[in-house]
C-alpha cells in the first residue's frame, strides 16, 4: 500500500497551484480506476509524509471538499485553496471545470 500512497503523492505534487484534481483522476491515472477510494486514503495519511504533499488541492468528483475534516482545522483546507485563488461557495468549488488539472491530459502517461 505505501508503494501506491507514494505514487499518488507523486501526482499530487505536480498539481499546480491554483488548480484542483480528483480522487479519481489520480486512480484513473495510475492505472487503478475503480481505487479513488484508495487515493483518499492516502491524502488523509499524507500529514505524515515527509515531503509536503498539497492534498488540499484534490477534492470529490464534484468539487466538494470531502477531505476537509483530516486537515488541522475544518476550514484549513478551504483557507489554503482561497489563498491559491479557488473561489468556493460552501464547500464547493466554483467554476470547477475550469480549474480541474487531469493528470491523464496533463502529464506523459508514459512516465508514470
Amino acid at each position: 500500500m505505501s508503494d501506491f500512497f507514494s505514487k499518488v503523492y507523486e501526482v499530487v505534487k505536480l498539481i499546480p497551484t491554483g488548480r484542483i484534481t480528483s480522487y479519481g483522476a489520480i486512480a484513473k491515472y495510475l492505472g487503478t480506476s475503480g481505487s479513488a477510494r484508495m487515493v483518499g486514503w492516502a491524502m488523509n495519511a499524507s500529514h505524515s509524509h515527509s515531503e509536503f504533499v498539497p492534498a488540499h488541492r484534490v477534492v470529490n468528483r464534484n468539487g466538494l471538499l470531502t477531505g476537509k475534516h483530516h486537515f488541522d482545522s475544518p476550514e484549513a483546507m478551504k483557507e489554503l485553496l482561497e489563498n491559491e485563488g479557488i473561489k468556493l461557495k460552501g464547500d464547493q468549488i466554483v467554476n470547477f471545470e475550469a480549474k480541474f488539472w487531469d493528470p491523464s491530459k496533463e502529464l506523459d502517461l508514459n512516465s508514470n
